[in-house]
Protein backbone atom coordinates (compact mmCIF):
# COMPACT_ATOMS: atom_id res chain seq x y z
CA UNK A 1 0.00 0.00 0.00
CA UNK A 2 1.20 3.50 -1.02
CA UNK A 3 1.78 5.91 1.70
CA UNK A 4 -0.72 8.44 0.24
CA UNK A 5 -3.48 5.69 0.59
CA UNK A 6 -2.24 4.65 4.17
CA UNK A 7 -2.93 8.52 4.56
CA UNK A 8 -5.98 8.26 3.17
CA UNK A 9 -6.68 5.54 5.62
CA UNK A 10 -5.70 7.30 8.83
CA UNK A 11 -7.72 10.65 8.00
CA UNK A 12 -11.14 8.64 6.78
CA UNK A 13 -10.75 7.12 9.80
CA UNK A 14 -11.03 10.32 11.98
CA UNK A 15 -7.79 10.21 13.27
CA UNK A 16 -4.87 12.29 12.72
CA UNK A 17 -1.59 11.12 11.62
CA UNK A 18 0.49 12.53 14.45
CA UNK A 19 -1.49 10.37 16.63
CA UNK A 20 -0.44 7.71 14.54
CA UNK A 21 2.86 8.50 14.62
CA UNK A 22 2.68 9.06 18.57
CA UNK A 23 1.44 5.77 18.93
CA UNK A 24 4.35 4.35 16.78
CA UNK A 25 6.94 5.66 18.35
CA UNK A 26 8.05 8.38 15.92
CA UNK A 27 8.11 11.63 15.76
CA UNK A 28 5.43 13.56 13.28
CA UNK A 29 8.54 14.54 10.96
CA UNK A 30 9.50 11.22 10.80
CA UNK A 31 6.04 9.85 10.11
CA UNK A 32 5.62 12.29 7.69
CA UNK A 33 8.25 11.36 5.56
CA UNK A 34 7.94 7.19 6.01
CA UNK A 35 4.95 8.34 4.19
CA UNK A 36 6.53 8.91 1.09
CA UNK A 37 7.54 5.18 0.74
CA UNK A 38 5.01 2.60 0.11
CA UNK A 39 4.39 -0.08 3.32
CA UNK A 40 4.50 -3.61 3.44
CA UNK A 41 1.51 -5.50 4.80
CA UNK A 42 2.80 -5.64 8.11
CA UNK A 43 3.37 -2.09 8.48
CA UNK A 44 -0.12 -1.80 7.00
CA UNK A 45 -2.05 -3.90 9.82
CA UNK A 46 0.09 -2.34 12.23
CA UNK A 47 -1.58 1.12 11.74
CA UNK A 48 -5.06 -0.52 11.41
CA UNK A 49 -4.41 -1.67 15.17
CA UNK A 50 -3.53 1.42 15.94
CA UNK A 51 -6.27 3.42 14.38
CA UNK A 52 -8.27 1.26 16.02
CA UNK A 53 -6.49 1.99 19.69
CA UNK A 54 -6.74 5.64 18.66
CA UNK A 55 -9.91 5.42 17.97
CA UNK A 56 -11.68 3.10 21.67
CA UNK A 57 -9.86 5.23 23.49
CA UNK A 58 -11.48 8.52 22.15
CA UNK A 59 -14.91 9.64 23.03
CA UNK A 60 -17.97 8.62 20.78
CA UNK A 61 -18.42 12.01 18.67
Amino acid sequence: MSGSEVKKLILSANVRCWEVAECWGLSDGNFSRRLRKPFNDEEVERVKSIIAEIKAKKPLE
